[in-house]
């Protein structure tokens, strides 16, 4: 090979050293989330999770794969990186758990034009932090250094998760009937969806700064959008077993409506009473500083509601107990017709 000195890798805009790095720096928090069922350290081509078959007579895997949107874009401006870590996961995590499953794994993608391994620590960090409340192990990942293809400064985000549920105790709405009733369980926020308006209007729009204290959010702007995406895990894994619960949607992109729509069956639909709970300020914000459409915030946000059960009228009550039990409000918002 021609030993002249020219042009490296480095010098075109992709350091090893710093993935490195970057891998040695997370290997401790990937770790933390471990229990017996993996079976090798991260940093080889593939993790390793041995399914403990005799917990399961039939066991199912579910997956799913999600990213945080633009609301990365939120973190880049602040310079705070775990919350959008945590996002990635409990979206993931309540993703699976509509099917009644519980999250075995969970493996990242992190892209960005010039690898920084202390901004890679800290998302990792919130991986691991909402990984290990979730009983759910971080087995792996890749960071891709592309340069030229992203912002400076700024990165994108993915992630991957695959649960177990027994064959016979799926929930995928097959159940549901006229007159069954939808519990709907609060959001703390946007969670991970609408950024892309939410920015629009608020940023460019109404002209605000993150940093900018906003006296009906009781906190800045950036705080209000950095809101980690809750976990309804501690509620599903009461109520999935019972035999009232005909179906569980997480409200993300395409709003209540759109999601809980994916789950009923033919000839069914839904009416949804939008004067049930209060919507949280963030949204009333958006919609009259954007003058956005009733219907366009309905089908871009979830307006307060980040979980909807569909249980028959019988099981309606003790949902919804089991909802303040765990910590979550909850509202009565409509009906299956």
């Amino acid at each position: 090979m021609n030993q002249q000195a020219g042009l490296t890798y480095e010098a075109a805009g992709v350091s090893i050293t710093s993935g490195d790095e970057s891998v040695e720096r997370i290997k401790a928090l990937a770790r933390s989330t471990f229990g017996q069922s993996v079976l090798k350290d991260i940093g080889l081509f593939g993790g390793f999770f041995e399914l403990d078959l005799t917990r399961y007579r039939r066991p199912v895997l579910v997956s799913s794969i999600d990213g945080v949107g633009t609301k990365l874009k939120i973190a880049c401006a602040l310079g705070m990186y775990e919350s959008v870590g945590e996002d990635l996961v409990n979206h993931s995590v309540n993703d699976v758990m509509t099917s009644g499953a519980d999250p075995l794994f969970f493996l990242d993608y992190l892209a960005t034009g010039k690898l920084h391994p202390p901004v890679v620590e800290q998302v990792v960090a919130g991986m691991a932090r909402a990984c290990r409340k979730a009983g759910c192990a971080l087995i792996g990942g890749e960071t891709a250094e592309m340069p030229g293809f992203y912002q400076p400064d700024e990165f994108d985000l993915a992630g991957a998760i695959v649960g177990v549920v027994e064959k016979d105790q799926i929930i995928d709405g097959h159940t549901i009937q006229e007159g069954d009733v939808l519990i709907g369980i609060a959001s703390n926020g946007l969670h991970t969806n609408g950024y892309s308006l939410a920015r629009k209007v608020l940023l460019e729009v109404a002209g605000m700064k993150l940093t900018d204290y906003v006296e009906e959010l009781g906190s800045t702007l950036g705080e209000e959008l950095l809101r980690v995406h809750r976990s309804y895990q501690p509620l599903v894994q009461r109520v999935r077993t019972w035999a009232g619960l005909r179906g569980i949607a997480h409200i993300t992109g395409g709003g209540i409506v759109g999601n809980t729509r994916r789950l009923l069956p033919a000839g069914r639909s839904l009416r949804v009473n939008w004067g049930a709970w209060e919507i949280p300020a963030i949204f009333s914000l958006i919609q009259r500083l954007g003058r956005v459409a009733d219907e366009e915030m309905r089908n871009v946000f979830n307006l307060g509601i980040g979980e909807v059960l569909i249980v028959d009228r019988a099981a309606a009550q003790d949902c919804m107990t089991a909802a303040a039990e765990v910590g979550f409000a909850s509202f009565h918002i409509g009906e299956v017709l």
